[in-house]
């Protein structure tokens, strides 16, 4: 993937490998979010310039540390599909619940399921809080602080689930329990902050 106006990412970047049509999933990704999501301010018109790296490179990363024994994730408060659609494009093995309760936004996500045919990924439109189903990953991008984050996502994760949390560049581990086990994974990104993966002890 190109970088428009600049490169490709680090030669290094993830070390996550993307076949073309995974590639080509992702550039009619980021052309839904500018042509449709920014216009309707799901994403930032700030971020309109930079899409890639503010949006599908940040959320690659949550890619880059699923395991193949992990099969089911929650993406809580979807949005625009950020990280959910783009996880979905890069680990196809696994099957992701996009939850969001705005009905634009639902509208949003059921446009880019209908385009780009994700058979791993589904909507659901509904408040995170009032799942039942268990699964082996959430994500947290934009949903809530840390610690908010983790008590929706300790009611919906198997006994051997873990969170992945997108943090700002100040995140704190005193905001979080300390009955947890909590592991960082710094971004090599401008301007983002490290994911934060939560589990139990």
């Amino acid at each position: 993937m190109k970088h428009e106006g600049s490169t490709e990412p680090p030669p290094s970047f993830l070390g996550i490998m993307l076949s073309d049509e995974q590639v080509s999933q992702l550039e009619r990704f980021e052309s839904l979010l500018r042509e449709s999501a920014t216009p309707s301010g799901f994403v930032a018109a700030a971020d309109a310039p930079r899409l890639r790296e503010r949006h599908i490179w940040d959320c690659l990363r949550a890619a880059s540390v699923i395991r193949p024994d992990e099969r089911t994730a929650y993406d809580l408060g979807s949005g625009a599909g950020l990280p959910g659609l783009v996880v979905a494009i890069a680990c196809p093995w696994l099957e992701i619940t996009l939850v969001e309760s705005r009905r634009q936004r639902v509208a949003f996500l059921e446009l880019v399921l209908e385009r780009l045919y994700l058979p791993n990924a589904r909507v659901l439109a509904g408040r995170a809080q009032d799942l039942s189903v268990r699964v082996d990953v959430c994500f947290a991008r934009a949903f809530a602080d840390p610690a908010a984050s983790w008590r929706v996502a300790d009611s919906l994760l198997v006994p051997s689930g873990r969170l992945v949390y997108f943090a700002g560049q100040g995140f704190d581990r005193s905001q979080l329990p300390n009955d947890i086990v909590v592991s960082l994974v710094a971004s090599t990104l401008a301007r983002s902050g490290p994911l934060v993966i939560m589990s139990r002890q």
